[in-house]
């Protein structure tokens, strides 16, 4: 099978770009003496995974118990739930324990006293940190809480310390000097707090976890571990940014032409919100932009000189804000690609992949429920 024989909205994986996209961070995980823990919520692929041990990767982070689970049948070194705890949830998470080394992430007492009093198997955990983004964590400077949440695990010698985590995620909306200062802030705060529980606690690890940094920034002093996600694919959000270019991104929706309005120079797409989500960036001159146009040649997607993006989207269909050139090369009943704006929320819109030799990948969302 080819993927240019598809007939209906489709996610297109390059598995090259993917695979020179871990390679690099992996070189840089080496270069400064980290371990690189990737958080698998952007592509959710047992297939993809084990691209990921081609390049030394034995832990892993994801974002729930569900995830988890997927990818607990790989038998990973570890494997960390990057979420505040659900504590709804011990029971499922001590059956996973049984057979799967886990950690889990905790933000205030009253999940450690549950977790304290039901857990039945080893579990570690990483206390989150906010040290800026102010989405959840502790406090960097909330001492008391800290050792709040570690007196409770106390209660359960299964319970053990692994150190302090925290994901930078308001790096996706900071320009260069912005990241610089958040990264900047982020290993201060790992540093300070490593050096205060360090003597108590002396396998204690620090992680960060947001790709702007991971992917940008040459600095890591303080930090042992590292865990971003959206790398893997990165996106066109990634590209302003200035994480990657737009030949790092390794995934593209390939969607029919089904209309052209030669008038108005806009083209009509089966591709909607239910397909690429509906993140959206603003071009210069402030019109809306929720993703923009490759054209498929042989085993890959070629990108255009002149930018042709989608101005407007519904659940089902995209208008396409088309260039001269594309306007011209384009008819009804083509196949063109669109490059997301969020990879991960473009993932799990469409719950598989095909790669471009043609192969099914698999994706959490698209498999059958128990």
């Amino acid at each position: 099978m080819t993927f240019l024989s598809i007939k209906q909205p489709t996610l297109v994986l390059d598995e090259t770009i993917c695979r020179n996209n871990l390679s690099k961070m992996a070189e840089k995980a080496k270069k400064h003496q980290l371990n690189l823990v990737p958080h698998f919520k952007t592509h959710q692929s047992l297939k993809v995974g084990e691209w990921c041990r081609d390049y030394g990767i034995k832990e892993i982070t994801v974002s729930s118990l569900k995830m988890a689970q997927y990818f607990a049948q790989q038998h990973w070194d570890n494997i960390h739930i990057a979420f505040p705890f659900n504590p709804l949830q011990t029971a499922e998470l001590n059956q996973l324990a049984k057979n799967q080394s886990v950690s889990v992430q905790l933000v205030n007492e009253e999940v450690s006293n549950i977790l304290a009093e039901k857990l039945d198997q080893p579990l570690g955990y990483f206390i989150e940190i906010d040290a800026g983004y102010g989405r959840t964590g502790v406090e960097v400077s909330d001492f008391g809480l800290i050792e709040k949440i570690m007196r409770a695990a106390r209660k359960n010698k299964k319970l053990f310390f692994k150190g302090f985590y925290i994901h930078a995620g308001h790096s996706y909306h900071a320009d260069l000097d912005g990241i610089k200062h958040i990264h900047k802030q982020t290993k201060a705060a790992l540093k300070m707090l490593k050096d205060k529980y360090h003597s108590e606690f002396p396998n204690l690890l620090t992680r960060s976890g947001d790709t702007p940094c991971c992917s940008i920034m040459d600095d890591f002093k303080g930090i042992d571990e590292i865990g971003p996600g959206n790398f893997i694919f990165y996106d066109l959000t990634q590209e302003k940014i200035g994480s990657c270019s737009k030949a790092d991104i390794a995934v593209a929706l390939a969607v029919p032409v089904v209309d052209i309005q030669w008038e108005k120079k806009e083209i009509l797409i089966h591709g909607g919100g239910v397909h690429l989500a509906k993140d959206v960036l603003i071009n210069a001159d402030g019109s809306n932009n929720f993703g923009e146009v490759v054209l498929f040649k042989d085993q890959h997607w070629k990108l255009q000189e002149h930018k042709s993006y989608i101005k407007s989207i519904s659940q089902e269909h995209g208008i396409i804000k088309a260039s001269e050139q594309l306007i011209r090369d384009i008819k009804v009943g083509d196949l063109i690609g669109i490059l997301p704006v969020h990879s991960c929320m473009t993932a799990d819109c469409m719950g598989a992949y095909i790669s471009t030799k043609g192969e099914i990948i698999d994706h959490l969302e698209g498999q059958p429920q128990n």
